[in-house]
């Protein structure tokens, strides 16, 4: 959410930052629903003031003895006024707000201007590639019979997987080690969130209302209205009714990065209690409305994946060191499991709507002999804070301000299990070498065989 204060105060500098993100001028029709707005107040305000000029008469009169009928009628006439005026004002206010709402964040000067992915610049490198190219996941997966898409298909449809055997166990070592990393070395807190959230979450990170067809929705029926499993005797089918709705919408989570941030929700933190770092393994759900035919072969891009999050709420002076250091977390599990990988920036044309800077690691992938995403690190500065009204106090002062938030991928458990599965992949035999890092986790197994 962006601050209308600035907007008045610097409507030039943010168009050119929304034209960055490709779009028109915005301040114009901001700006005017902000000036009819301020003069419907005004005049609110005013009448507010005449009212109780008209009701201190009222007073003064009937205690003389005298006929107030007049004063009275006029009392009644501004009052009408008054409530037409003041839903005029909650009109103009939900209007301005769905306009800001819908606008990115303003990106940072340091983000390299580009049109989309093809402009984002490489940072660095690490690790030695020993294998150019071979067989993917799902063909060495399939190979070992422990990766299953054709029995998860039946059971659930398109982009979901079955591990089984060390593979699941694999993927659990993942997960643990992850978690091991970010709280025994890098100072982050585990939690455990909840994995369904109500609009005002999804809101709060920027989700909604732009991405919604992006997330999956549970339906629920009103509260009071509940309704019995039905069973077609016919098909066998099943159709489960949720009990005892509560609130408005529930959504499963995208990501942890939702429940972890909205932690500081309408809060005051104090300063000293800053940098929270947090930390989350959860799974993620998301319908891919827009990513039809990309990605869809095996378990690059599923509906339910898990991933292990890193969330920082900081000071705002601290947020661009914080960015830096997050994404050296996610550097260091990777250089862990003798990955290669490579960071890079992202351009304007490529940056994520809430953040103001974003850093990719895109670990090496043999089967596609090609760098994948497997970490997307970003600066949020107070634009989430704004939407979730998390505030911060300094010592000594009255006055607050909006924190500054970040997120980073730490990392993706799926896209980390295909690396290594790639990586790892033993040619002589089909197998997968267990990376050191790992075999903690795995009971002493060297290597996944058929």
């Amino acid at each position: 959410m962006h601050d209308i204060k600035y907007i008045r105060d610097n409507a030039g500098e943010f168009d050119k930052a929304m034209a960055r993100r490709g779009l028109g001028a915005q301040s114009p029709a901001i700006l005017a629903l902000d000036e009819e707005r301020r003069g419907v107040l005004t005049r609110l305000q005013e009448m507010q003031a005449r009212r109780n000029d008209e009701s201190r008469k009222i007073g003064e009169i009937k205690k003389s003895g005298g006929d107030a009928s007049a004063q009275m009628e006029a009392v009644a006439a501004m009052k009408v006024d008054m409530a037409a005026m003041e839903g005029s004002v909650r009109d103009l206010e939900m209007k301005q707000s769905h306009i800001l709402a819908g606008l990115p964040n303003i990106m940072g000067p340091d983000v390299p201007d580009g049109a989309d992915e093809s402009e984002n610049v490489e940072l660095r490198k690490w690790g030695e590639i020993k294998s150019l190219s071979g067989p993917d996941h799902v063909a060495i997966g399939e190979g070992l019979g422990l990766i299953d898409f054709e029995t998860a298909a039946k059971m659930s449809g398109a982009r979901f997987t079955l591990l089984s055997g060390p593979m699941a166990r694999m993927e659990r070592a993942l997960v643990q080690f992850f978690l091991d990393t970010h709280t025994g070395e890098h100072g982050y807190t585990e939690v455990s969130p909840p994995l369904l959230v109500r609009d005002n979450a999804l809101y709060g990170t920027g989700q909604l209302p732009k991405f919604s067809e992006d997330l999956f929705k549970i339906k629920k029926r009103e509260e009071g209205k509940d309704k019995p499993d039905e069973v077609d005797l016919e098909t066998g089918r099943t159709t489960m009714y949720a009990r005892a709705a509560t609130y408005e919408n529930a959504w499963l989570i995208p990501t942890a990065e939702v429940p972890l941030t909205n932690i500081v929700a309408e809060m005051i933190v104090e300063e000293d209690t800053l940098p929270r770092r947090y930390a989350a393994f959860t799974p993620c759900f998301r319908s891919e409305a827009g990513a039809a035919g990309k990605d869809t072969r095996g378990m690059l891009r599923q509906h339910q994946f898990y991933k292990v999050e890193m969330v920082s709420v900081t000071a705002p002076e601290e947020s661009a060191a914080e960015h830096e250091r997050m994404t050296a977390c996610a550097e260091t599990v990777l250089r862990k499991l003798e990955l290669p990988f490579r960071t890079i920036v992202l351009c304007s044309g490529d940056t994520g709507f809430g953040a103001t800077k974003t850093y990719d690691i895109e670990v090496w992938l043999p089967g596609q002999e090609t760098y994948r995403e497997i970490s997307s690190c970003s600066n949020c500065k107070d634009f989430q804070a704004r939407r979730m009204n998390a505030r911060m106090r300094s010592k000594g002062e009255k006055e607050t301000r909006f924190v500054h938030t970040l997120n980073g991928s730490g990392v993706a458990v799926g896209r980390a299990l295909i690396a290594v599965i790639e990586n790892y992949y033993d040619q002589a035999d089909g197998g997968v070498w267990v990376p050191e890092a790992l075999k903690p986790y795995m009971g002493g197994l060297e290597k996944i065989t058929v």
